[in-house]
Parts: structure tokens; C-alpha cells; sequence
């Protein structure tokens, strides 16, 4: 079955166009993405803002272009973190579904999980051994989900995406120890706090997916263009995350704009995405893990699928 899979979250939207084969394979026709921070604003002030809204919107007028190509027999779109926080959300949900007649679903932080932690083990065979974790940093949210592929055991949706954090704490450029110090201890506090010991101490393994992940690991190997197959399982060590971290936060905006393998329009928010990756392997005692751009969208897409 073909399906296209909108995904509108605060900070970026994306699109993937599929086939969904009867065995569960994926394979992918079309995927972009580009970063409109719908949640901009939103820890403040509870409501999206006109702006970000218009931003989604004129995404979504060239992605439907896209769609119609390509003749899918089923498109959804699903919304988090940002969308379901705010006062008006459902309202934006409703323009959406006015405007461009989607399925449109705003995700609980459960629904979220479940939909990544689907897509992140969609090509993974439960082979017996201890669990995993995978890490999911969004703009507004960051989703933890433990379990073997096909069986998840534990899952939590904690407030502390990238754009959140950023706005919470980063108000110089380049950022001041003491912000990078609080939005640190920030993070640290909302895992510690939303995984037990006892959850944290059974992980043996780590999958991490989105935005953060991908460019680091696009960095460390110097792409440009960016390559999804060279990115899609490479192995980031946490040292290696620390060295990148302490470099990137050394810049300021304009100048993270200029790194290879960063995409311009995520330098403001790369260094609160890798301080999150960082506090959330310490918690799990993960020294490496494996990055994949299999995530949310894959999941929705097999659900969509009926598989």
C-alpha cells in the first residue's frame, strides 16, 4: 500500500511517501523535511503563534504537490509535542484538516513513543538479548522507550526538546557555561526523574533518532550532501559527543551555520539537542549508540499500512 506521512513537529515538518509491502518492508519514494519551529514560543505562552502556523502552512502547500504525484492510498499527518501543548492546538489541528484533507492526529507523548519505537525496530529481529533504549529528542518533547524490537516494556515522554530548552536557558551566542550548566542539569533532572534505576540499569543497548543524532553523525563523518545510508547506522561514542559539543558550543550561531554536515537551519538548536543525547547516555551508561532514520514517520507509515 502506498502512504505519505506528514509529521508536524516544533521544530521541523516532514514528509515521507512510501510503499508498504505485505511484509512489512519500506520502501521510500520521496522524503524532505524542513525546519519551521512551529513550537516557537509555546513554553511561554502556551499557544502556537501566527508566524510558525503560516511557516507549517506553506510547507505543507508544496508538500501536497508532492503527494499528488505521487497518489497515495492513504496520507496522515500527526502532530506533537508543540501542537498538543498548546491552547489552540486542536484548532491548528483543524486547519489542517480543512486545508489539505489529511487524517490528521494530534499524538499523546504514549502514542508518540509507541509510533517511534515502531518505526526506530521496523527492520530489527528480537534476538533475545537485554534491552534497549530508544531516544527520541524532539523540538518540545523527548521520548525514552525501553523494550526488545516487537515488544516494548517501559516508554516516557519528557518535556525537554531542543527548541524548549533553547529558549528556556540559551539567551547568548555564543551560549555561557552557566546556561549550557542549568539546561544540562535540566535534562539530567527530567530523565533521572522520569526513568527509574531500575529501568535504566536493564538497558544494554541504544538506538537515538531525529534530528540531533543524524547531524551529529553527518558532522563527525564531514557529508555534504547529506546521505542518509552513511548515516543510517553509524555508531556515535559518547566522548565523541562531548568533543563535539564542547566545539559547537564554542560558535556562535553564524558560525554553526557554516559547519559541514549541519544543516543551517538546525545550528540553533544543535548544541541543547546534544547536551540532551549526552545526559540521556550517562543515565543509561550507553559509552556509544546507534544512530537511525528510522523513526516516528516509519512507524506512522505502517500503522497507516495497517501492518
Amino acid at each position: 500500500m502506498r502512504v505519505g506521512v506528514v509529521d508536524i513537529g516544533t521544530n521541523s515538518t516532514r514528509l515521507l511517501i512510501c510503499d508498504v509491502l505485505d511484509n512489512g518492508s519500506v520502501i521510500e519514494l520521496d522524503r524532505r523535511s524542513e525546519v519551521t519551529r512551529l513550537g516557537e514560543g509555546v513554553d511561554v505562552s502556551r499557544a502556537l503563534n501566527a508566524a510558525p502556523m503560516e511557516r507549517v502552512f506553506r510547507t505543507l502547500e508544496a508538500y501536497r504537490e508532492a503527494l499528488e504525484a505521487r497518489h497515495p492510498g492513504r496520507t496522515v499527518a500527526v502532530m506533537t509535542s508543540a501542537v498538543r501543548d498548546a491552547s489552540n492546538g486542536e484548532q491548528f489541528a483543524e486547519e489542517i484538516r480543512r486545508r489539505f484533507g489529511v487524517d490528521a492526529h494530534i499524538l499523546s507523548g504514549d502514542e508518540e513513543a509507541q509510533l517511534t519505537f515502531r518505526g526506530a525496530m521496523s527492520e530489527r529481529r528480537d534476538t533475545g538479548e537485554e534491552p534497549g533504549v530508544v531516544i527520541d529528542i524532539g523540538g518540545g518533547s523527548t521520548e525514552l522507550i525501553i523494550g526488545h524490537p516487537g515488544h516494548m516494556t517501559f516508554h516516557v515522554s519528557l518535556q525537554i526538546g531542543v527548541v524548549r530548552l533553547g529558549e528556556r536557558h540559551i539567551h547568548s551566542d555564543p551560549p555561557r557555561s552557566e546556561e549550557l550548566q542549568a539546561l544540562a542539569e535540566d535534562a539530567r533532572g527530567a530523565i533521572l526523574a522520569g526513568v527509574g534505576q531500575a529501568e535504566r540499569e536493564e538497558v544494554a543497548w541504544g538506538v537515538a533518532v531525529a534530528g540531533t543524532p543524524t547531524a551529529a553523525a553527518a558532522i563527525e563523518q564531514h557529508l555534504d550532501p547529506y546521505d542518509p545510508a552513511r548515516v543510517h547506522g553509524f555508531r556515535l561514542e559518547l566522548a565523541g559527543c562531548e568533543l563535539l559539543l564542547a566545539r559547537l558550543a564554542a560558535m556562535t550561531n553564524g558560525e554553526r551555520r557554516q559547519v559541514v554536515g549541519l544543516h543551517p537551519d538546525r545550528a540553533p538548536v544543535i548544541v541543547p539537542g546534544l547536551i540532551i543525547l549526552i545526559e540521556a547516555m550517562r543515565a543509561f551508561g550507553l559509552e556509544e549508540i546507534e544512530v537511525s532514520e528510522h523513526d516516528i514517520l516509519r512507524g506512522a507509515a505502517l500503522v497507516a499500512a495497517g501492518e
